[in-house]
């Protein structure tokens, strides 16, 4: 008898009247506020203007979601496509399915769109979203508990997840894999924020050092699902995915460390020319009070003639006997 676990939510979904409220995309939505919310804190510590996280992520996270989801439908396309299925259900995201190799991939794509438009270089802003991304990942993995999708071998341990019977599913406690990956998650970002503070990693370092970081946990992580996968020479196409995207990454880190050593001096331009909103120059706030006040007109009714004593006054009337 299981004397602990991890109780499964009864539903992923909660109508409010007519609107329904899922959980998995409420967990992605908490997730990519999150990243936006500390990108946008470490972008104006590195020289940035506030709100250009957001801007550039109005194009990223959309490109994101949509490869994501084509990630997972191409790999998983015998769920779609196969004897007895229906392909409609591609495109219901809510249901679960989103590939973070896709969404990280066509997310830069979106990305580069609005660095571009923006004249910003791509690794900067991806340096700041980095441990952000990580988070943002944390969170979307409670989804899948809201889902009950994605678990490892079964298991009696103290933290182990109740799975409810359902299509393509047995009822029992399993390892929580989406748990541990959360966990893990959180730990690649506290990683990623210490080492680049500890040393000043520029050109889209950081950003590499969290893939490599994922990429190990999601390795080991694979390893304990037991869901429908493709498989390579006996290994799951994931654990595959990762040790290639690792590689890429940590050879990127040593290239790039060689190459551009240091960080960006100035990661977004000034665009404003040296003037206020309005266009005029900005006042010198150091210049004496005295200087405005001189160039105002004296009242009318102020000014006075003023009489040197070479100059006889005008008033005066000449004395007899003198022309």
């Amino acid at each position: 008898m299981d004397l602990a676990y991890i109780p499964s939510p009864s539903t992923g979904v909660i109508h409010l009247g007519p609107i329904p409220l899922r959980g998995y995309a409420f967990c992605i939505i908490i997730g990519v506020f999150v990243a936006v919310w500390l990108g946008n804190r470490r972008w104006i510590a590195r020289g940035g203007k506030p709100g250009t996280v957001a801007d550039i992520a109005v194009w990223a996270v959309p490109f994101g979601l949509v490869g994501g989801r084509l990630y997972h439908v191409i790999t998983d396309y015998q769920l779609y496509f196969g004897a007895g299925r229906n392909w409609v259900d591609a495109f219901k995201i809510w249901e679960g399915g989103l590939g973070i190799w896709g969404a990280i991939a066509l997310g830069a794509v979106g990305a580069w769109i609005g660095c571009r438009l923006r004249g910003i270089p791509l690794p900067a802003w991806a340096d700041a979203l980095a441990p952000g991304i990580a988070l943002a990942q944390a969170c979307g993995r409670w989804g899948n508990w809201f889902n009950q999708e994605l678990y490892g071998r079964a298991t009696d341990l103290p933290w182990a997840v109740e799975i409810t019977a359902g299509p393509n599913r047995d009822a029992g406690t399993y390892h929580p894999t989406f748990l541990y990956e959360s966990l893990w998650c959180v730990g690649v970002a506290l990683l990623v924020l210490w080492a680049d503070r500890r040393f000043t990693l520029g050109h889209g370092r950081a950003f590499a050092l969290y893939v490599a970081a994922y990429c190990v946990g999601r390795g080991w992580i694979e390893y304990m699902r037991v869901d429908e996968a493709h498989h390579i020479l006996g290994v799951r196409l994931n654990v595959w995915t990762s040790i290639v995207v690792f590689v890429l990454a940590v050879v990127y880190l040593v290239l790039s460390a060689k190459l551009r050593p240091g960080r960006e001096s100035v990661v977004e331009p000034d665009t404003s020319g040296g003037k206020d909103g309005d266009g005029a120059a900005p006042a010198d706030a150091d210049a004496p009070a005295e200087a405005a006040d001189a160039e105002k007109p004296e009242p009318a009714e102020a000014k006075t003639p003023v009489l040197t004593k070479d100059a006889p006054a005008k008033a005066e009337a000449p004395e007899p006997g003198k022309r």
